[in-house]
């Protein structure tokens, strides 16, 4: 017996009978023969963190541009945040880990430079639209590994592609990554906020202090521990309904108050302008893409306008502003 076939033989000792157990997969759009060390799901988790794209989320904004300081979240350290949150949540449902990880490390693959700044700008200039859940599954499926795809099991791709409020994951450690995903970042992005100025500790709702708490971390520790005993109660992944009810209370307030209306959301308006005139520029020349997004027109598997898209969607966001400055502001000359 190999050790891939021990660990998936342990996950029938431990694992709860709603999990999704490795041996179980619906499997691969690509057969492979089996890793003689990992079972699928943990296999996936390591492909997806080898990942250039995953690399690059290190230099994606995830509320704030440009922030003066070293300790505001990226979209790497919130993924992270998420990733972490959902394990927690996980272990103690007795889920399946290694399948929630892989979920929550490639679940915003194909956000854009500049949060969702950027997301919207593409959403209203390319043809079909964009949406970051969409396009992580893009990234996963046709653009890593110069056009063949990480080749990630379906259950992997369906907690990823239905992270989003609107998603319904069909199992059930998708529906932890998409309910930490939320825990995750109004959190964090609370604690952004307040380092900034943006707000004080004094305008979060009472009714939020009372309930769910003070501090970031007596926050996460109500919603964490909700979370796993209503899960556990109701036989669904859900929070309670007080608990749930001022959370989504908690998220309106950060919508109003930080991510729609704050100074500091006042550069979107140059940062969606930026990723605008990229596009114009690479659809008016699609030579200046790199060799394999031209190959992907040139080859007719892909209209222009996505490929474009999915260049500049895969751009950090100082690789954004280097790259418009490049092709757009003159250079000053000299004989010297």
């Amino acid at each position: 017996m190999t050790i891939r076939e021990e660990l998936e033989k342990r996950e029938h000792d431990i694992l709860c009978k709603e999990a999704s157990f490795s041996d179980a997969s619906q499997g691969r759009d690509h057969d492979e023969p089996p890793c003689d060390l990992r079972p699928v799901y943990q296999r996936d988790r390591d492909r997806i963190l080898h990942s250039k794209s995953f690399r690059r989320l290190k230099g994606k904004t995830q509320v704030f541009l440009g922030p003066k300081g070293d300790h505001y979240r990226n979209r790497l350290t919130h993924t992270l945040e998420v990733s972490q949150n959902a394990r927690t949540v996980a272990k103690a449902l007795r889920l399946n880990e290694d399948l929630t990880e892989a979920i929550a490390l490639g679940h915003d693959l194909g956000h854009t430079p500049f949060g969702h700044a950027g997301e919207r700008e593409l959403n209203a200039i390319v043809p079909g639209g964009f949406r970051h859940q969409e396009q992580s599954i893009r990234v996963v499926e046709k653009l890593e590994k110069n056009g063949r795809g990480l080749n990630l099991t379906v259950e992997v791709r369906d907690g990823i592609r239905n992270h989003s409020t609107a998603g319904e994951p069909a199992t059930r450690e998708g529906q932890v990554v998409r309910i930490c995903d939320k825990i995750a970042y109004v959190n964090s992005d609370i604690d952004d906020a307040i380092r900034g100025g943006v707000i004080t500790d004094d305008d979060i709702p009472d009714k939020a202090k009372k309930i769910l708490g003070e501090t970031l971390r007596e926050r996460l520790n109500t919603l964490i521990h909700d979370l796993i005993k209503t899960s556990e109660e109701k036989g669904m992944i859900i929070l309670s309904d007080e608990v749930g009810q001022v959370f989504m209370e908690l998220r309106r307030f950060m919508f109003d108050r930080v991510y729609v209306n704050s100074i500091a959301k006042q550069e979107e308006g140059k940062a969606q302008a930026l990723i605008r005139r990229l596009f114009e520029f690479y659809i008016h020349d699609t030579e200046l893409l790199p060799d394999e997004f031209v190959r992907m027109i040139s080859e007719g598997r892909e209209e222009k306008e996505r490929v474009v898209c999915d260049f500049i969607a895969g751009m950090t966001d100082n690789y954004a502003v280097k790259t418009y400055t490049e092709l757009a502001i003159p250079k000053m000359w000299s004989i010297y």
